[in-house]
């Protein structure tokens, strides 16, 4: 099944897919483009989808995030009820991009295994234009899963290059999310679609360690 440009799939049978636990990218993915979510208030969401870019009321001197995990995105706007988030895109980008926002990366906090210091990873944080968050990944209801979901906070350079070059179509999905959200309150999971995602691997296999990715 195809919704705004988005593939979609019953979410009781990506559920028996997708791993149970551990650091893993759950995207929408094929062979040249990798799909991201962001929610924003009516006037940025709707002209960055006329437009196809960001620009109006957007702020490109402030940190922006991007979300490839859908359930993740929904967890975060209340399925698009929570206030300047009633708007959901799906920002569909060169998988080259994605894979260059993560290697840009640097985590919100300080991880030992991959800096020998604080004032290590304060430099690399200081030089970065892109943070990266591990978070418990939830379920429809919002019920915390053992997975672990990423989050990507761009600024910059970074979220310039990600409106002006990386972006290959942008999707107002809020109608469909409306619709899933109906599912949702009325306990329907069995009629809950949602974006078909698996485990998205960068091609580069330093990226792995980098992460901390579980394959």
């Amino acid at each position: 099944m195809v919704k705004n440009n988005i593939r979609c799939e019953s979410y009781h049978a990506q559920l028996a897919r997708w791993p149970k636990e551990g650091k893993v990218i759950l995207a929408q993915h094929d062979e040249k483009s990798v799909t991201v979510y962001q929610a924003y208030n009516q006037s940025i969401g709707q002209y960055a989808a006329r437009h196809q870019t960001f620009g109006g009321d957007f702020s490109f001197t402030r940190m922006t995030w991007i979300k490839p995990n859908f359930l993740w995105m929904m967890y975060r706007s209340g399925w698009g009820t929570k206030a300047n988030q009633e708007v959901t895109l799906a920002v569909k980008i060169h998988r080259t991009a994605f894979d260059s926002i993560l290697a840009r990366s640097v985590p919100s906090s300080y991880e030992q295994s991959q800096y020998n210091t604080r004032d290590e990873w304060k430099s690399a944080m200081a030089r970065s234009d892109v943070r990266l968050q591990w978070d418990p990944d939830h379920g429809p209801f919002g019920d915390k899963q053992a997975r672990r979901a990423i989050q990507l906070g761009i600024k910059g350079e970074t979220v310039q290059s990600y409106a002006r070059d990386w972006i290959l179509d942008i999707s107002d999905i809020s109608e469909f999310v409306n619709e899933q959200r109906e599912n949702i309150k009325n306990g329907r999971l069995d009629l809950l679609c949602t974006p078909k995602e698996s485990v998205y691997i960068p091609a580069d296999e330093s990226l792995h360690k980098k992460l901390g990715l579980d394959l």
